[in-house]
């Protein structure tokens, strides 16, 4: 059996149907891992956005302490340097 030019054309036609229909199946099958990341991803992201907001928190918790750890440094080293009072009696 002798194939000809029709017979040819058809068979690649087939051929590309074919190799497109199995690569549409793995997309499919793609999608719905890369739905499963992107939830994994967003949960993530969310768990991150909090530590963020936490540290930023610590962080001005940190730099008020500071602050007043700066007035009362300064109020000791004041009562320090006055000259000593007598006692009396």
């Amino acid at each position: 059996m002798f194939l000809t030019k029709q017979h040819l054309k058809m068979a690649r036609t087939l051929g590309v149907a074919i190799a497109v229909t199995i690569s549409l199946g793995a997309c499919a099958t793609y999608k719905e891992e890369f739905a499963g990341i992107n939830s994994r991803l967003d949960q993530l992201d969310t768990k991150v956005q909090g530590a963020a907001q936490s540290a930023e928190s610590a962080n001005q918790s940190a730099q008020q302490a500071n602050q007043r750890l700066d007035q009362i440094e300064a109020r000791v080293q004041q009562l320090e340097s006055a000259p000593r009072r007598q006692p009396r009696g």
